[in-house]
């Protein structure tokens, strides 16, 4: 997508994109919005720890192509080769708080904050603004919320541990696509409402008093005026295939509503959440959000080439416990490596949608973890997988070895791409708790 576009704004912030009209530009330009999502999948990836052997991170640092991520047969992030020139890879990240009681709970707290926490066992909550949060802030979309979606079970412990509006204020996550569909076609803001809600109404006419103040400008040039009828025709050709699900998506979504809480239906939930990140991109109903797959010790029993597998926490403490003692189960480290394989599978339905709707090059789709490794619950080497260009901003096709910081700069970073100023209006540095070192890091950024 250029950055030489401009966008009309309309009822309920629905925003229109036009083409680049030469004869307005150099007075009337403006570059396109950056889309953010982060993914938390839970309980640690199996990188090396002890004896086990390294099966997530490339062989090497230094440019991602297609080719070496997928020579990296035996390593997870193989399967992102598809996407490797748009991905960066970041190792070398450590959460800045230790662990108080729960490992889970207060990686949970800390992922998207850089904050410490307060409270015990699985009720510890951050003491910060999460950064999805911090972004929602900076537009005018869902009435400044980023949308937050929750894929699992509601069993009363440790469930929604992603997304803050501040000290011990977290947000509650929809667990149903097919109610956070709803509300998005009648939420509080209105737009979807009134782009959907009647399917006779276009986009074109929820921003007719912007238009009709741009067609009358004299500024605009005959040919542009031509350029511009030419764009919202093809606006009204096309709109229904990026601002609303199909019917058989639709459907699919109804049917299934209520089920969150199987376990056969955890990766279908998080697929059509992904569904309406991309959506909520396309229509510009939102700029940021999260999807947290599981719960905070997330127990799901996934099935992997016909093999229904043991609980996830139990898989990632490699025993037939939640605790630190249990029966060993016979082959763990690579069931961990299979469902490592299985998040970031799932992962690129999101970046697929993503690229329908035209949105790689503009946007950052985020894989993380609360956890650096599931046996030790540590906090070191805690996976960043950053994939798409946030227009420009971002130097994409690289694995970095970080070094050992705290993924406050990490989290700095992306708000810098993102578009969000820091104090002095240049990048952000200071994210995250008062102490922390801060600034960015240099080498992803354009």
């Amino acid at each position: 997508m250029s950055s030489r576009r401009r966008f009309l704004k309309g009822l309920g912030g629905l925003t229109l994109g036009l083409p680049f009209l030469p004869s307005i530009h150099a007075a009337r330009a403006a570059g396109p919005p950056v889309y953010s999502v982060f993914v938390r999948a839970g309980n640690g990836v199996a990188q090396e720890e002890g004896d086990e052997p390294e099966r997530f991170w490339p062989s090497a640092t230094g440019a991602l192509t297609a080719a070496s991520l997928a020579a990296d047969t035996d390593r997870s992030l193989s399967v992102l080769a598809p996407w490797a020139e748009k991905t960066i890879a970041v190792k070398g990240l450590d959460y800045p708080f230790g662990v108080d009681t729960c490992g889970h709970s207060n990686g949970g707290n800390q992922c998207l904050t850089a904050a410490s926490y307060s409270g015990q066992e699985n009720y510890s909550l951050a003491q910060g603004e999460s950064v999805d949060n911090r972004i929602a802030r900076a537009s005018n979309r869902n009435g400044g919320e980023p949308l937050t979606l929750y894929t699992g079970p509601r069993y009363g412990y440790l469930e929604e541990v992603l997304s803050y509006r501040g000290p011990g204020d977290i947000r509650p996550a929809e667990d149903d696509p097919w109610r956070a569909y709803q509300r998005m076609l009648g939420g509080e803001t209105g737009a979807f409402d009134a782009l959907l809600g009647d399917r006779r109404t276009s986009v074109n006419d929820l921003v007719l008093s912007e238009l009709n103040d741009l067609r009358g400008s004299a500024d605009l040039s005959a040919s542009d005026k031509r350029r511009l009828d030419l764009h919202l025709d093809s606006v009204r050709d096309f709109e229904t295939l990026a601002c609303r699900l199909t019917d058989d998506e639709e459907q699919a979504m109804a049917l299934v509503t209520g089920l969150g809480t199987l376990n056969d239906n955890r990766i279908t939930f998080a697929k059509m959440h992904m569904d309406l990140i991309a959506l909520a991109f396309a229509c510009d109903y939102a700029r940021t959000g999260t999807l947290q797959i599981g719960d905070g010790n997330d127990g799901t029993e996934y099935t992997i080439d016909g093999q229904r597998l043991p609980s996830f926490h139990w898989i990632s403490h490699r025993i037939y416990s939640d605790g630190d003692e249990g029966e060993a189960i016979e082959g763990a480290f690579d069931m961990h490596v299979a469902i490592d394989r299985l998040m970031l599978e799932t992962f690129t339905h999101l970046l697929t949608r993503l690229d329908e709707h035209g949105l790689t090059d503009d946007s950052i789709a985020v894989w993380l973890n609360d956890l650096g490794a599931g046996v030790s619950h540590r906090y070191t080497d805690v996976p960043w997988i950053l994939v798409g260009g946030a227009a420009g901003a971002l130097r994409t096709g690289q694995f970095v070895d970080a070094g050992g910081v705290t993924h406050d700069r990490l989290l700095n970073t992306v708000l810098t791409a993102a578009g969000v100023e820091g104090a002095n209006g240049g990048a952000y540095t200071d994210f995250g708790a008062d102490g922390l070192e801060g600034g960015v890091l240099d080498e992803l950024l354009a």
